[in-house]
């Protein structure tokens, strides 16, 4: 049974840091893609960063520059530094991993991922 959970989530001032993490069992965590999500009050869910089973990332535009996706595959650990936090940052993040095997973050969303978390909310205040 796969199970992923997500951590790290919280209250920031505007500007902040803060660095989530998602742990995956029951798959071969090194050969599924990972992804970010976030979903905020009344807005639809968005893709935020990816990363292959090759290393390869994928960033929104609306984050690039600000966030970095990373794994270690040693641990099954799937992590995201959130830097420059900006209030429209506030949402749900939602960890997921791809159910193919081997496929890469070309295309980015959210229908091929069929192994999602309970989320972890990030609110940043102005």
């Amino acid at each position: 049974q796969v199970q992923v959970v997500e951590s790290g989530g919280g209250l920031v001032q505007a500007g902040g840091s803060l660095r989530l993490s998602c742990t995956a069992s029951g798959l071969t965590f090194d050969r599924h893609a990972m992804g970010w999500f976030r979903q905020a009050p009344g807005k639809e869910r968005e893709g935020v960063s990816c990363i292959d089973w090759s290393g390869s990332t994928y960033y929104a535009d609306s984050v690039k520059g600000r966030f970095t996706i990373s794994r270690d595959n040693a641990k099954n650990i799937l992590y995201l530094q959130m830097n420059s936090l900006r209030p429209e940052d506030t949402a749900m993040y939602y960890c997921a991993a791809d159910s193919r095997l081997w496929y890469s973050c070309i295309n980015f969303d959210g229908r091929n991922f069929g192994y999602w978390g309970q989320g972890t909310q990030v609110t940043v205040s102005s």
